[in-house]
């Protein structure tokens, strides 16, 4: 069942969801891998190779929570907010900006999440 109606509401909750620094990491390599293989399928015009970037990207996310977060990825009930708060997330790591939007969310550098 949906319990955040607008992505605004989403955002917190999928960070907080991301809030270990090894989950973080996992999405990260799954992210870099799926836009190399979309980069690399499209300037080789191997239009196959486009199957492999959701896999790409997803195998190591869903990894992560299955066995480092130990939670069910957002994706089975947030399937586009999810993608979209995946890169948001990674633009923001990149650009050194990911620690302020994680403590607004309640998630310390550690890990742990603040209750709410």
């Amino acid at each position: 069942m949906r319990e955040h109606t607008t992505f605004a509401e989403f955002w917190p909750f999928y960070l907080r969801e991301h809030a270990r620094p090894a989950t973080r990491f996992w999405h990260y390599v799954g992210s870099t891998l799926a836009i190399g293989v979309l980069v690399s399928a499209l300037l080789t015009q191997t239009w196959w190779a486009l199957l492999a970037v959701p896999v790409s990207g997803y195998f190591f996310a869903w990894v992560s929570h299955a066995f480092v977060e130990r939670n069910k990825p957002a994706t089975f009930t947030y399937p586009l907010w999810s993608l979209i708060a995946d890169y948001r997330m990674y633009g923001f790591f990149l650009l050194g900006k990911l620690d302020s939007e994680l403590e607004k969310a309640g998630v310390t550098p550690d890990g742990a999440v603040a209750e709410r």
